[in-house]
């Protein structure tokens, strides 16, 4: 009996078919943008000012400190988009170079403050017991005291200074943020997949990092995104009040308060300029983070 041409041929997956990353990753961005429009948006106008941010030594059209005292307060024009301060110096230049900073600190902020919460997190909720009840109580203490008080405390004995205040901002943040990761590592541990690994006998390390992480990671990648616009919020308070990356590198909190406020009558644009590249970058964060809770969570979609 002959086979008919073609009928037995596996056809070949690899050279019919995207890249599984790749497809996964489109079919995310194309749920995001039906969904999820302002999610989408914010998405968005996150991705251009962190864009902004990297290439912002290549954007300025000015040096950040390069002064013209011929050019003092001058309104925004071709010349000067933004405007000028009271020495001369190009505002756009120094939001771009402020963005750089802010996306720095709060990407690396965030990033520690995620890694703290994962590893108490997964301790106090996987293992339970009195270690459990030990970080817990730990946790109690430290979330007792004000979050402004304790950054201002510690960055007047630590100095201020951008690795003082990722290393303090990722600490204060990771160790609150830790309930949340805790909650989620319960739930999975209780699943009927966690029970079967340890069923066959399966070590601790190999239950966590084949099971228990992978399943909390859509609640670490919305703690991330939303511990990013908090800590660009709290970097620039601290920069307001003299405590975060001391001059004569731009902040955006820094122009809020030094210039911005002095001749804030005089050339409004001194303050405007940051004021609402912080109000805008932290709401796109915020929106973005709120779609991809929406959509990671699965609870969230059977609601749905």
């Amino acid at each position: 009996m002959t086979t008919p041409a073609g009928a037995g041929a596996v056809p070949d997956l690899a050279s019919t078919s995207p890249s599984f990353g790749q497809s996964r990753v489109a079919r995310f961005v194309r749920k995001l943008a039906r969904d999820k429009p302002l999610g989408a948006a914010g998405g968005a106008v996150f991705l251009f000012f962190l864009l902004c941010g990297v290439f912002a030594d290549v954007l300025a059209p000015y040096g950040v400190n390069e002064t013209s005292l011929e050019h003092r307060l001058e309104p925004p024009s071709l010349e000067f988009p933004f405007g000028t301060d009271h020495i001369g110096r190009d505002v756009l230049s120094r939001v771009l170079k402020g963005g750089q900073l802010s996306m720095v600190v709060s990407f690396c902020a965030a990033g520690l403050a995620t890694l703290v919460s994962l590893v108490i997190g997964v301790l106090s909720g996987y293992f339970g017991g009195r270690l459990d009840m030990v970080l817990q109580r730990f946790v109690d203490a430290w979330m007792t005291f004000p979050d402004l008080v304790l950054l201002i405390v510690v960055v007047s004995v630590v100095g201020p200074g951008m690795v003082q205040i990722i290393v303090i901002v990722g600490l204060l943040y990771g160790i609150a943020g830790s309930r949340i990761v805790r909650g989620a590592v319960i739930s999975v541990r209780e699943q009927t997949f966690a029970h079967a690994a340890q069923s066959i006998g399966a070590q601790p390390p190999h239950i966590l990092w084949r099971h228990i992480v992978p399943n909390v990671m859509p609640v670490l990648i919305v703690l991330f995104t939303t511990r990013v616009g908090a800590v660009i919020l709290v970097e620039a308070g601290l920069s307001f009040l003299g405590l975060g990356v001391p001059p004569p590198a731009p902040t955006w909190g820094g122009m809020l308060s030094g210039t911005g406020r002095t001749y804030m009558y005089l050339g409004p644009w001194l303050a405007l300029a940051p004021g609402l590249c912080l109000t805008i970058v932290v709401y796109a964060i915020n929106v973005f983070g709120d779609a991809l809770r929406d959509l990671l969570d699965p609870r969230m979609r059977g609601s749905r």
